[in-house]
């Protein structure tokens, strides 16, 4: 064994060791219990950043350690490949988004390779391969063939610039997220999965995932947001059809004094058509951002149609008002507006000078004034005519019920979710397979001419949709008639491609069929690793996918992934100078000097090239836009793949922000110098003999032991239950410290050293493999892989004490601590606490009220 710990030799011996052995290649038939481990695959933009390193090495940890718990693990990756990056890439590097993409994946799998994750390459895929997007658009068109797929024209969020639709969440302040261009309105026609048909299903299914955290579940649940209530109908003079508007709260309806209509309902438009001022607002209308914050913040504005709607159950009139808040694609697109009951309503008829109506009142003598603001809790109707003085649930039924008897309305749940819109106006993602003739309509692509494949020769300028101005790829024949016929040009959103790569992972191999029946062997997930960012739409269309595949006969779980890991960020502290115009240019920190207080916090830092001071700025996500980031390859190559894994795993729980210090990366590293060392001078000694004689111990060696055995308990529950890595790690930390305190040179002594050195080994290998499987063989495994082996066995036997130590307490103050024997009873304590001179001192000349013995802990004693 060599004295210094060199860890770029180890780990290239190691994972050359393990390429060779194809150790972490995945069997169906091994007779073992399986472990299906999945951290969400990366977009392949170049390089790791900490948070892919994090997120990968939670999940090789998870995967490492079941594999010594016995089970049979897989455990793979790939690559999420297409997508927008790709596209500007090539415009910016005059490269086609294919070579860039695979460029990337090459040095990227050459990064997870050097961290040493124990992946089975072999299962290896990427999303822009048409061997894989094949069987997505076979999918698609099975879902067609079931009605669950649908073309309509709707109101989507344009980036002028990239030419494709946002979604809302991917408009920022008005401007698209990747550009900063600002957003248009437009009308397109759209494919869509009709989600919504399994809206029950995916809430109700949310009770059979405990395994995910209580925020995930929620955040679905309020996003698929089902409610119950009434739809009713207001009559407007001029118009065929009515304004229909749902609402959960009709037991309000007697204080409706004005309805609001989006910008794009037909009302409107109808009333614009004589009204430039109308029309010049619903104009404006089509500029402003949707998404929920933005909608929450907004000034809300409007503008009165001029219309009156009739209210179905008084038949007064009400006013129509054209609004800024009520969104066409969410709804009706019309609301019922009650300003008394609805803060919202209540701060726009205030603007606007609109009648305010309370028709609801307290049900237990709180203040329920409507003068300053509305009163939106549930209570008792009043001024609302044979519905006064029923509560909520009386006047619900009894509204829902006079309406539906009207004809005007009737009881409806709802959704918050909206069907899912599939279609982009890009080149780099998977084509739509459908063809359009002017005699047939549309048309499938048939199953024998999949995959439709991306042209090569295509132009990305971003002036226009790539596919539509391709000169052969949109011109094809229909295959039902024969005649002339046009493909489709739009591709899919790339969450089709992530909401099914986990199962393609059980047969990446198969090219008959899109799954076989090793799927089944494999799902569900038993554990998935990633962002919290990805809770709501990667998460909820899996699952919908999965009930997809399910009801096809592809797979038979319920749920894709049983258990969920959402890891928190990599932070760090930005640095920054602000410029005459207010501009911040961002500076990392191979770029400053810092100036640290003696706990190692930042207090000032300057420029390297300069020496002008810099702004220590707040602590935020590692970006490249705050220049802000640490690259894991720098890191890798001064201290080893395994001091970047044990820090990422020690300075913080996985659930929770990780925040970046350089310092405690030169401390993980420390730590391994000196269980290498430990190690080292355990090795040279000359390794035991004999296993440790447990009838012979003394008691310095049973101490030793107990502090192993206790630190084994609770690193076993910390990893496989707890999942705080971070404590296992201080754990081990605390054995070693506790082992260099152990001074025996007899062959017992050794012996429980080597236990000892092996436990830790064993017990850290998952977090750093490398250097456990170096230390594994010189502790005399040779040629073993420590992958192989199995976890630490706890000895119970080693936990037992022959003696405790108990602290005293006086008043609640500590005064003293005895040792006594762990089978003492409570007499015998007593006994032993009152006749020490060190509490009889306490004690003298007063009354005792209690004694109280807590076993095995403590006395307290009230005098």
């Amino acid at each position: 064994m060599e004295e210094q710990y060199k860890p770029q030799a180890i780990e290239q011996d190691v994972q050359a060791k393990w390429e060779s052995t194809g150790v972490f290649k995945a069997l169906e038939n091994t007779g073992k219990p399986k472990y299906y481990c999945l951290s969400m695959f990366p977009y392949p933009s170049g390089k790791l950043h900490m948070g892919h390193v994090r997120n990968y090495t939670i999940g090789d940890v998870i995967s490492r350690f079941q594999r010594m718990q016995g089970k049979h693990v897989l455990q793979p990756m790939g690559w999420d490949a297409f997508g927008l990056p790709a596209e500007n890439a090539a415009m910016q590097n005059k490269v086609h988004p294919a070579d860039w993409t695979y460029s990337n994946i090459d040095y990227m799998r050459d990064q997870l390779k050097r961290l040493g994750f124990g992946y089975d390459w072999s299962r290896e895929l990427a999303t822009c391969d048409p061997s894989y997007y094949r069987w997505e658009q076979w999918f698609f068109l099975r879902l067609l063939e079931k009605g669950l797929v649908y073309k309509k024209t709707s109101p989507v969020n344009w980036c002028p610039h990239d030419q494709t639709v946002l979604a809302n969440e991917q408009v920022i302040e008005g401007c698209c997220w990747r550009c900063d261009t600002p957003v248009e309105k437009k009308e397109i026609s759209q494919w869509f999965l009709k989600i919504t048909a399994y809206a029950d299903e995916l809430l109700r299914d949310l009770d059979k995932l405990p395994g995910w955290p209580e925020q995930v579940r929620t955040m679905q649940a309020n996003w698929i947001g089902r409610s119950e209530g009434v739809e009713m109908d207001f009559a407007v003079a001029g118009f065929d059809a009515p304004i229909r508007i749902y609402t959960t709260r009709p037991d309000t309806v007697m204080g409706v004094t004005y309805v609001a209509v989006a910008a794009e309902h037909p009302v409107a438009l109808k009333a614009a058509e004589s009204n430039s001022e109308i029309a010049a607002f619903i104009e404006s209308c089509r500029q402003m951002e949707t998404s929920e914050a933005a909608m929450e913040t907004m000034e809300k504005r409007g503008v009165n149609s001029g219309l009156m709607a009739v209210h179905p159950l008084t038949g007064d009139s009400v006013p129509v008002w054209i609004a800024n808040f009520v969104l066409m694609n969410y709804g009706t697109g019309a609301v019922m507006s009650v300003p008394a009951h609805d803060q919202r309503d209540y701060e726009f008829a205030q603007k606007y000078g609109i009648a305010i109506q309370q028709v609801i009142g307290s049900a237990n003598a709180s203040d329920d004034s409507v003068a300053e603001k509305a009163f939106t809790e549930k209570g008792v109707l009043k001024n609302s005519g044979e519905f006064d003085g029923l509560d909520f649930k009386q006047a619900f039924d009894a509204i829902a019920d006079k309406l539906s008897g009207l004809g005007k309305g009737e009881r409806k749940t709802n959704f918050r979710l909206r069907d899912w819109g599939v279609s982009r106006q890009r080149y780099w993602g998977a084509p739509i397979p459908v063809i359009y003739c002017d005699d047939c309509g549309i048309v499938p692509v048939p199953d024998n001419q999949l995959p439709v494949t991306l042209p090569r020769d295509v132009v990305l300028d971003g002036s226009q949709a790539p596919l539509a101005a391709h000169p052969t790829f949109p011109h094809t024949d229909c295959p039902e008639c024969g005649k002339a016929a046009r493909r489709e040009t739009d591709t899919f959103d790339t969450f089709m491609e992530s909401s099914w790569y986990f199962a393609r992972y059980a047969c990446p191999d198969a090219d008959t069929a899109m799954l076989d029946q090793r799927v089944n062997h494999w799902l569900p997930v038993d554990h998935y690793i990633g962002g919290i960012e990805h809770a709501i739409l990667h998460l909820l269309y899996s699952r919908f996918y999965t009930k997809l595949l399910r009801d096809q006969g592809l797979v038979v779980c319920d749920e894709p992934f049983k258990n969920l890991l959402t890891q928190g960020m990599v932070v760090a502290e930005t640095f920054y100078q602000t410029d005459a115009s207010g501009h911040k240019q961002y500076f990392n920190l191979t770029q400053i000097d810092v100036e640290r207080d003696a706990k190692g916090k930042i207090i000032g830092a300057k420029r390297l090239d300069d020496g002008s001071a810099v702004t220590v700025g707040a602590v935020e996500k590692m970006s490249k836009s705050k220049n802000n980031g640490v690259d894991p390859q720098t890191l890798i190559n001064q201290f080893g793949a395994d001091t970047v894994r044990l820090y990422t795993m020690f300075t913080s729980p996985p659930d929770q922000s990780l925040e970046w210090n350089d310092a405690g990366v030169e401390g993980a590293s420390r730590f391994l110098k000196r269980l290498w060392r430990s190690a080292y001078l355990h090795v040279e000694s000359g390794l035991p003999q004999q296993p440790v004689a447990k009838d012979a111990l003394n008691d310095a060696q049973k101490a030793m032991r107990r502090q192993l055995h206790q630190a084994l308990a609770k690193v076993t529950d910390d990893m496989s239950r707890r999942h705080t890595f971070n404590t296992a790690i201080a754990a081990n930390m605390e054995l070693l410290n506790g082992l260099a305190k152990f001074e025996d040179d007899s062959q017992n002594g050794k012996a429980i050293r080597q236990e000892v050195l092996e436990s830790i080994v064993l017990m850290l290998s998952p977090i750093i493999p490398h250097v456990c499987q170096a230390l594994w063989e010189s502790l005399g495994h040779t040629d073993e892989d420590i992958v192989l082996a199995s976890w630490p066995v706890l000895d119970e036997s080693a936990l037992v004490q022959d003696a405790i130590e108990m602290v005293i307490q006086v008043n609640g103050k500590l005064r003293g601590k005895i040792s006594v024997a762990a089978t003492a009873s409570k007499e015998a304590i007593e006994a032993i606490v009152l006749a020490d001179e060190a509490i009889q001192r306490h004690l003298e000349g007063k009354a005792i009220k209690k004694l109280i013995v807590v076993p095995q802990k403590l006395v307290s004693i009230v005098v």
